[in-house]
Parts: C-alpha cells; structure tokens; sequence
C-alpha cells in the first residue's frame, strides 16, 4: 500500500515491523521520531493491529497509519481504524499526536485524508468519539467534517455518512 499525502503530512501505511518497533518503543535506524513518539495510544493501536494481523490477517486497507511530517520525515502520531468495515459499510476511526504536534491543524488534516480514503474504498459511516472533556480531539471531527451523533456518559460520538461512497 502507498502512502497517503497531504499537503504537510504523510499518513504511511504501519506494516508488521513497524508496529512491534512502536509498541517496543525503539525505532530501527530509517525510522524519526518527534520527541513522545509512540505515545500511549499509539502504543495501543500498535498492538490491536498486531492481533488482527494475528487472528484475521493484515488489516489493510482499514489498518493503521504512522503520521509524518512532510517537512521533517518526524513520526508525530497516528490515525486508524479500529478494523475492518462492517457490513453496513461503516468503519471506526481513531487518531493521536504527540504533545509538541499539537494545535496546529495536523490531527483534523490527517483526518480528513482518511475520511477521504475510507470513502474511495466503499465506506459508507466513520464513527469516532471523544470524552466530554477532550473538546480538542471534539473539534478536530467537527472541522473534518463529522457530526455529532449522540452520547453517553463517558463519550461524545461524532460521525459522517455518505449515500454513495464512490463520489469524492
């Protein structure tokens, strides 16, 4: 699988290596990472995608994905999908930077890459959430397009849909 580009990012496609460097927390020689790469979620999607490789083989094309800075090659986070598409046509997202990437557009830039992607490749819903008190990661759905699709009470769920998903 190719990578995914932006105009200031690089969403790369994680293969088998590079989820058990993320989730080992050493980067092999070709591999930069921003200062608090891999966080703990990234840490966490890391291994949920090492056990679908496992138990269902790899994920792709609704696995995860390293965030990189165009400018700098720099890991500074991820964005993913919590598995396959379902039946209905929708897929689960999620997406984390590091501290220092932070408040600069990128997360809602990444997003918006993926909601791209994911609807070129037949998806019909993305769902996501966020925690009451996380109004940033709230946000960062909202500019990419997503609405707010109701609530518990511990997440806000944030949602797009589409009636043709091969239109972009």
């Amino acid at each position: 699988m190719s990578d995914l580009v932006t105009a200031r990012l690089v969403l790369h496609p994680m293969t088998v290596g590079d989820a058990e460097r993320v989730v080992a927390g050493e980067p092999d020689g070709e591999a930069r990472w921003a200062p608090g790469y891999p966080a703990d979620g990234d840490v966490f999607a890391a291994r949920r995608f090492l056990d679908a490789c496992a138990d269902t083989g790899d994920p792709r094309p609704f696995g995860n994905y390293e965030i990189r800075r165009r400018e700098d090659g720099r890991a500074i986070g991820g964005v993913g999908f919590h598995g396959p598409m379902d039946e209905n046509g929708s897929v689960t997202i999620g997406y984390g930077l590091v501290p220092s990437a932070r408040g600069k557009g990128y997360a809602s830039e990444a997003l918006r890459e993926l909601l791209l992607f994911a609807r070129a490749h037949g998806a019909t819903r993305v769902k996501g959430d966020a925690d009451h008190d996380n109004t940033a990661s709230q946000h960062v759905m909202t500019a990419a397009g997503m609405r707010p699709a109701g609530e518990d009470e511990r997440v806000r769920y944030f949602e797009i849909t589409w009636t043709d998903p091969t239109t972009t």
